[in-house]
């Protein structure tokens, strides 16, 4: 943005994985871990976490934007619910002085320089968007090496334009390829200050995939630059969080648009590990940091979906492909699209009836949307083999679920 985001009950399954108990000793995996993660908690006007972000002052005539950023909590607090509100303001308290005269608007700008940066990994937020005409909310990394911008780098993960309310941007800059000459694509969907919603960076070697809601969108790679400089590789990125108001691309308001104006943060999390798409799914690890597998790695309709050690096999690297989840090239399935407790989970051939439909909530739930059910480990029980099942939600450890896809 510098020119131009389980319920299991429990049941055995009897037998192990005889091809798996039997095979060579399973591979140092490596398990996606938090790096980073701000849950907003807090009571209502509160400050952000300083530990974890600095707020930025000042205006920006980069890119003729009209607001005056400030670290006031009029501007960026904890609203006591679990949110972040970002709030754009018509007003000047400060007599603040912008490129273009006496300022008009003030709001708030957040990073992470010097307090958090990291190289590859997965990068999301969810947020309800502002809306109107002039708005431009985006989550955004920079670069922490590699000299002044656009020669660092900059990942756009999510940028909307208040006069487009449905559609959001993912861009790419670099050295040749910056301001309006970045690289990237826009997502459409709905009108997504409407609700919450989730935005989403998988950044892998050679590799960016951005995401709406868990639904890939875009993915860009050296071939996409046509011989210029690839500058996402090896580099630590930090974090942008801010809402701004006018500017070259959005235009300035108008009498239509609302002041204040908001932008709700849910979260924002890191993880050192990519989820799905960096060749061929990811794991998803739960009870006892074990794997969801698919038993004896078979593609046969019914075969059971279980617990078991992490051991890479393409039985337990799962993808996600809108609200479906899929191993093996079938879906994750409730037998006989049964809603009650304790109604097993299995492999099918990808239908798109509800049995198969998904949710994965910030909590770590993975949940049967049909029947408002989670994922859970029969039983809590940790042993290779254990069924897994559809069950009440609880927030037992035996349904929480570290989804890498």
């Amino acid at each position: 943005m510098v020119s131009a985001a389980l319920v299991l009950g429990s049941m055995l399954v009897g037998t192990a994985l005889g091809t798996q108990a039997a095979a060579a000793p399973a591979p140092d995996v490596s398990i996606a871990a938090t790096t980073f993660a701000d849950e907003f908690t807090g009571a209502a006007g509160t400050p952000v976490d300083g530990s974890k972000w600095n707020m930025e002052v000042g205006d920006n005539v980069n890119n003729h934007e009209r607001q005056y950023y400030t670290n006031r909590t009029s501007n960026a607090a904890l609203d006591g619910q679990g949110n972040l509100v970002i709030t754009a303001r018509r007003e000047n308290p400060g007599n603040y002085n912008c490129w273009y005269g006496r300022c008009e608007y003030t709001s708030a700008r957040l990073n992470t320089v010097g307090k958090f940066s990291q190289t590859y990994g997965r990068f999301e937020t969810r947020l309800k968007m502002s809306h109107g005409q002039g708005m431009w909310p985006a989550f955004w990394m920079m670069g922490t090496t590699g000299g002044t911008w656009p020669n660092n780098g900059e990942i756009d993960v999510m940028e909307n334009v208040g006069f487009e309310p449905n559609t959001v941007h993912g861009t790419i800059h670099g050295p040749g390829y910056s301001g309006s000459g970045g690289i990237g694509a826009a997502y459409t969907g709905p009108r997504f200050a409407d609700g919450f919603h989730t935005f989403t960076l998988d950044w892998s070697p050679n590799l960016l995939i951005w995401y709406v809601d868990g639904q890939e969108y875009q993915r860009r790679t050296p071939a996409d630059l046509g011989g210029r400089t690839w500058v996402f590789n090896d580099r630590p990125f930090f974090i942008i969080l801010n809402l701004a108001v006018g500017g070259y691309w959005p235009g300035d308001p108008d009498a239509s648009t609302p002041m204040p104006n908001t932008l709700v943060v849910d979260y924002v999390r890191v993880t050192d590990t990519p989820g799905g798409g960096g060749g061929g799914g990811g794991q998803i690890t739960g009870l006892a940091g074990k794997c969801v597998d698919v038993a004896g790695a078979n593609t046969a309709n019914g075969t059971p979906v279980q617990l078991y050690d992490c051991n890479g096999t393409n039985a337990q690297r799962w993808t996600r492909s809108g609200n479906q989840l899929m191993a093996l090239g079938k879906c994750l399935d409730v037998s006989g699209g049964g809603t009650a407790n304790g109604t097993v989970v299995q492999l099918w051939d990808c239908n798109g009836t509800g049995a198969q439909q998904w949710a994965i909530s910030g909590a770590n739930d993975i949940v049967n949307i049909q029947a408002n059910k989670c994922l859970d480990v029969t039983g809590n029980n940790s042993a290779n083999g254990t069924r897994l099942q559809i069950w009440e939600c609880t927030g037992a450890a035996n349904q929480k679920w570290n989804a890498a896809v």
